[in-house]
């Protein structure tokens, strides 16, 4: 049965929750002192911005992209990703010619001198989306092109996105497309290349919720939405703990979609969920203690991600108390579900689901606002009734063309079968 007007415009108004909480974040994408996002945007960010250089807590500059590129060579298979992008990455084809000789404080990791501090989104103006936000967009035109969602087909298009220069503008490409790649250099089958949480820590990241939560929205119930969701998962991201946040995520999404409270409905899912027994000040200062997390060793390092409360998550009392209260104190600000999902669901919470009021919190928050607000974008504007301010849509800089692919992916989702 085709969905009802109602629930159709709720598909509308998470999808453009999406885009713009992704937008409203990422200037001040991985700012981890909030004294620093502070002074930069004039006491907080209120608006879409551009991003500012430098940035001061950068540590882009040198990150790893390591593909086989004889085998890919041998297999024809494309690998490279970065393209004029690349001279802020160490690969395996080409020579980093920034150099990193200072130590970050916040994070503990290596970074350039301050004028070489590159902002992850260099270049972006206000307005702009990340990377992030386009590989959505990928996957509406994918879903709109094809009439169904079909993984295979989003694979084949994933491939041409990121191996054909101009397609986004963005020089930050996460851990995860990255790994990603390096698989597929080395022969492994397109829907096997996603790299394993127990592997590579990061790869439990928010980022991994942004996808099967747009997927979901093509399914009627939690039961298949889930399912859909997970399968869409696995295709980027092997992680228990992005697979645990979408468990309590996308019945939470269903049931806004439904028309339900979103308070009561976000208080009764949220108890599903289980914080980390760290706090998120004591996850920094480990990571300083060692002079960057990557020399946490990994057997620490999985359960500082995997040990978490046995009591459930309670967030209507959570949503009682300050930001400055639970934001690092209680709740950390890197890309992990297992802190970021219950900052976001607080945020919601705190702001009574008022989509820009906490689409904001979350962004002067810091740390992986980006991807946290895309998710927590797409909860609040499934939770909106009627349809998102138009000045807050029109302040995208490809608003014509987002509205086009929402349009196309919402015509799709009000089918019978659209998978």
């Amino acid at each position: 049965m085709p969905v009802d007007i109602e629930r159709r415009l709720r598909i509308e108004n998470a999808l453009w929750g999406l885009f713009i909480g992704d937008s409203l974040a990422m200037p001040a994408h991985w700012f981890y002192s909030l004294d620093n996002i502070w002074k930069t945007f004039g006491g907080g960010l209120t608006g879409f911005e551009a991003a500012p250089h430098p940035h001061p807590e950068s540590f882009m500059v040198g990150m790893g992209y390591h593909p086989d590129v004889a085998r890919a060579e041998a297999l024809g298979r494309p690998y490279d990703i970065l393209h004029d992008q690349i001279r802020y990455y160490h690969t395996s084809y080409s020579r980093l010619e920034i150099q990193a000789s200072e130590r970050e404080s916040e994070h503990g990791n290596s970074t350039p001198k301050l004028e070489e501090r590159y902002h992850y989104h260099h270049g972006l103006g206000a307005g702009e989306n990340t990377v992030a936000a386009h590989v959505a967009r990928m996957l509406l035109r994918t879903v709109a092109e094809a009439g169904r969602y079909d993984a295979y087909a989003l694979l084949e298009n994933w491939v041409q996105f990121f191996t054909t220069p101009g397609n986004h503008p963005d020089p930050y490409l996460e851990i995860y497309i990255r790994s990603w790649f390096e698989n597929f250099s080395r022969g492994m089958p397109i829907h096997a290349c996603a790299e394993e949480q127990r592997r590579v820590w990061s790869i439990g990241s928010h980022g991994g919720m942004i996808l099967p939560m747009v997927v979901s929205l093509l399914a009627a119930s939690s039961y298949q939405g889930l399912g859909f969701a997970l399968e869409q998962q696995n295709l980027t991201h092997r992680s228990e703990n992005v697979a645990g946040a979408l468990g309590v995520a996308v019945p939470l999404l269903q049931d806004l979609l439904a028309g339900q409270d979103p308070m009561e409905a976000s208080i009764w899912w949220a108890r599903d969920a289980r914080v980390p027994e760290v706090t998120g000040e004591a996850m920094f200062q480990m990571y300083r203690d060692h002079q960057g997390p990557g020399n946490i060793p990994h057997r620490q390092m999985w359960e500082l991600h995997t040990r978490l409360s046995e009591t459930p998550f309670d967030l209507e009392e959570l949503a009682k108390q300050a930001p400055e209260e639970v934001v690092l104190k209680q709740l950390g600000t890197a890309c992990y579900p297992e802190h970021g999902l219950p900052l976001s669901l607080y945020f919601a919470a705190h702001h009574e689901f008022d989509l820009k009021a906490a689409l904001l919190g979350n962004a002067n928050a810091g740390g992986d606002n980006v991807h946290r607000n895309a998710v927590l974008g797409l909860i609040l504007g499934a939770a909106q009734g009627v349809p998102i301010d138009e000045d807050l849509k029109r302040g995208l800089l490809h608003y014509e063309a987002i509205a086009e692919e929402i349009g196309g992916y919402v015509e799709v989702a009000s089918r019978s079968f659209p998978w």
